[in-house]
C-alpha cells in the first residue's frame, strides 16, 4: 500500500500475468456466486469485528478507529438483523463485547 493508502498499480495491460490473474479472478468470482449472500456479509462483519479489536488492543488504542469499525459492525448487525441468518445471535453478542471493551479501553485512557 502507498501512503495514500492507496493500492500500487503493479499489473499493466501488457504484463504477461494479467491473463492469468482475470481468469483467477473470475473463477473467484464463480466460487463467490455460490456462496449464500448472508455468509459472505456476515464474514465480512466478522473481519470489521477484528479490524475494531486490532484498535482497540494497540498500545496506544486507536479509539477513533475502533469506534468507526464498531460502528460498521453496527450497521450490518443492527440494520440487516436477521436477514444475517444463522450468524444474527453470535454477531449481536460480538458487537455487545465490542462495545463494551471500547467503554473500558476508552475509561483507562483517560487522564
Amino acid at each position: 500500500m502507498s501512503q495514500d493508502h492507496t493500492m500500487p498499480d503493479e499489473f499493466g495491460p501488457d504484463d504477461p500475468d494479467t491473463e492469468a490473474i482475470e481468469q483467477a479472478l473470475a473463477e473467484t468470482r464463480e466460487r463467490l456466486a455460490g456462496v449464500p449472500a448472508d455468509v459472505v456479509v456476515s464474514n465480512h462483519a466478522m473481519g470489521l469485528y477484528e479490524l475494531a479489536a486490532i484498535h482497540l488492543t494497540a498500545e496506544p488504542p486507536r479509539l477513533a478507529d475502533a469506534a468507526l469499525a464498531i460502528d460498521a459492525v453496527s450497521c450490518l448487525v443492527d440494520g440487516l438483523g436477521e436477514r444475517l441468518g444463522e450468524s444474527h445471535e453470535t454477531l449481536a453478542t460480538a458487537l455487545a463485547t465490542l462495545k463494551m471493551a471500547y467503554v473500558e479501553r476508552a475509561k483507562q485512557t483517560r487522564p
